[in-house]
């Protein structure tokens, strides 16, 4: 281990072809295995002597990468699937074969100048200020929570300090989990659950409505709303601008959660549903959901990054030589301190692909939920269940329990044919596509509207 040795420079090779193969065919579908036969299969892999470059190999390529779901296969259609672009898989590696420390300017500058164009680029797809920036983080839980780290921060500041008895946020029942968990948990602050219109949006009518029949201590601890543009379950995208407003009102921090479907904003045909995200004081978007980077990468920027930065920058003697004016550190702008350069497959691929390119492919996934939606609509066995905003279509087979949805997801697994699990709407259990994978066609969805049958 102390040179590269022989055997370790085989290994690079044959992970290298293997890379180079997986990456020129079309992703398995795959499936997970019990803990029993992973044991039975692999057993134990972690010895004094070692198992050898061969063995581990094989190992992976045999029995343990099989055993993992393919988020990039084209009927992978649960949770929110995942789908890079070659090209940003193969800078993946890249990335990490060069090691690059991207916390600091003066560590990573070079990384750190192409993430922040692909920053600019979401944020003018957004419509925020030329002096708008962040940092690409690991997901939407982390960028969501740093950006109300930084909000409670920059109200505390406004306040002169004065706390009040419990601090605040405004969601509705639509807010993603992480959303939750990040202020009830972590946060330790309240939670204030504004009902949603008809089809679950928040809109600015019913927040200003229900946080005026709020108590005084109340309203005093709100400092943030947090508005959805995509939910996970749903695809709906809440009333932006009519949020924005009452935050004006406020005087609270505007925060706009797009990790699935802000990748939208370049799409011209519904670009229109994120009005008011220009407004946003901090803005998400996951570049490994529907932007065609690899898993993990979530865009996290700030209309002030000033202000995120008094919120985030960590000070010590060694970090000194890092903390410099002017420069821009993207350690700075979240809770973090060591990252890699996640953002840089996803600004290979825009670079090399362009960004009409990218508009396309949006597009097109949403030309096929619209197609989806149709089949959907015009099977007698099926119901749709909400008018579909994005890419997420919800629906129930008429006739079935939640056994029966189960039987069928855990069936289509086993035969290979898709990964589609059941969710619920309003109590209901149903199940859902969620398309942003564009090799996914109407003949993958209609395959599936067929074993339903």
């Amino acid at each position: 281990m102390h040179e590269f040795s022989g055997d370790a420079e085989r290994a690079v090779r044959e992970l290298a072809d293997y890379c180079l193969q997986r990456l020129g065919m079309q992703a398995p579908l795959d499936r997970p295995l019990p803990p029993a036969e992973l044991d039975h299969l692999a057993g134990q892999t972690i010895t004094e002597m070692g198992i050898g470059v061969d063995t581990a190999v094989n190992l992976w390529t045999k029995v343990l990468g099989p055993a993992c779901l393919s988020g990039d296969h084209p009927r992978y259609l649960s949770f929110i699937p995942n789908a890079p672009t070659k090209t940003a898989a193969g800078f993946d590696m890249l990335v990490s074969a060069a090691n690059v420390y991207a916390g600091s300017w003066l560590e990573g500058s070079g990384a750190v100048y192409a993430e922040n164009q692909a920053l600019r680029w979401l944020s003018d797809l957004a419509g925020l200020p030329a002096e708008a920036g962040g940092v690409f983080v690991s997901g939407g839980t982390i960028g969501n929570l740093s950006a109300l780290v930084a909000a409670r921060e920059t109200a505390l500041q406004r306040r002169s300090g004065r706390r009040p008895e419990r601090w605040a946020v405004c969601i509705t029942g639509e807010t993603h989990s992480s959303v939750k968990h990040a202020l009830s948990v972590v946060m330790d602050v309240d939670v204030v659950e504004v009902p949603g219109d008809p089809r679950g949006r928040l809109v600015g009518s019913e927040l200003r409505k229900h946080v005026a029949s709020l108590s005084p201590k109340a309203r005093d601890g709100i400092f943030a709303v947090v508005a959805t543009a995509g939910s996970t379950n749903l695809g709906i995208v809440d009333d932006i601008a009519g949020i924005a407003d009452v935050a004006a009102e406020h005087g609270w921090w505007l925060h706009v959660d797009g990790a699935y479907g802000g990748a939208a904003l370049c799409a011209p045909s519904v670009r229109h549903l994120f009005d008011g995200v220009e407004r946003a004081d901090s803005f998400i978007v996951d570049p490994h959901k529907w932007l065609f980077a690899p898993f993990d990468s979530c865009a996290l920027i700030y209309r002030d990054p000033a202000l995120a930065r008094n919120a985030h920058t960590q000070r010590a003697g060694y970090l000194d030589p890092v903390t410099v004016d002017g420069e821009w550190n993207p350690s700075d702008f979240a809770i973090q301190l060591t990252r890699r350069a996640r953002g840089l497959p996803f600004w290979f691929s825009l670079a090399v692909h362009g960004s009409n390119a990218y508009r396309d492919a949006v597009e097109g996934t949403l030309d096929i939920a619209r197609e989806g939606a149709r089949l959907i609509q015009t099977s007698e066995h099926l119901r749709l269940l909400a008018e579909p905003d994005l890419s997420v279509l919800v629906f129930e087979r008429t006739g079935w329990t939640a056994n029966d949805y189960t039987e069928w997801s855990a069936r289509m697994l086993a035969e290979q044919v898709a990964f589609v699990t059941p969710t619920r709407h309003r109590g209901r259990v149903c199940t859902r596509f969620a398309i942003v994978n564009p090799r996914t066609t109407a003949s993958d969805l209609q395959t599936i509207i067929d074993s339903m049958r």
